[in-house]
């Protein structure tokens, strides 16, 4: 079955963005940058909120090639159902039942970025495996929050946590179903 992760930036005080989207906060490093490129080669499938890929898609250069190796999922209430020309494809089914299906399916891991809206669902549905975070020294006292109200308790165990030579801690969970 393949496994479902979690994660991305935030600030101490569990936000993604600051007030009216600021993200002049992060904090780039060597360290994080391999991280990534650690993490990108083992996913094969990007899952979505509406919010998050609109964000993505004002941030990306005009001219940016379309990887066909990486699927992309968005979920959303507004939008249309159906194939996008970036080659997203745009869904409104529930969403745990969605990624359930997804897990079954052969192939490499399912990032879902962004959206703490989308991430609450999904771990409401007990379908996320693990989380990891590259947590910022800084305290933005609100903005878009990695996680809303859940609906119970989620538990965690600690698979790794990494002190970075930029003052950010990588912390990496898997949840416990």
């Amino acid at each position: 079955m393949r496994k479902v992760t979690f994660g991305g930036a935030s600030s101490l005080d569990g936000y993604f963005a600051g007030p009216d989207g600021a993200m002049d906060w992060l904090v780039f490093s060597d360290e994080a940058m391999q991280l990534m490129a650690d993490y990108w080669p083992r996913v094969d499938t990007i899952i979505m909120g509406r919010v998050t890929y609109e964000i993505a898609l004002a941030s990306q250069p005009e001219n940016a090639e379309q990887d066909d190796s990486i699927r992309t999922y968005v979920f959303s209430k507004t939008l249309a159902p159906g194939k996008q020309p970036n080659g997203a494809e745009v869904v409104s089914s529930d969403p745990g039942e969605f990624v359930r299906e997804l897990k079954l399916l052969d192939g490499k891991e399912i990032c879902v970025m962004g959206g703490g809206r989308l991430a609450n669902s999904l771990l409401a549905a007990g379908v996320i495996d693990e989380i990891g975070f590259n947590v910022h020294p800084i305290l933005l006292g609100g903005g878009a929050p990695l996680f809303y109200e859940l609906h119970g308790r989620v538990e965690l165990e600690l698979k790794e946590c990494k002190r970075l030579a930029n003052g950010c801690v990588y912390v990496h969970y898997q949840v416990k179903n």
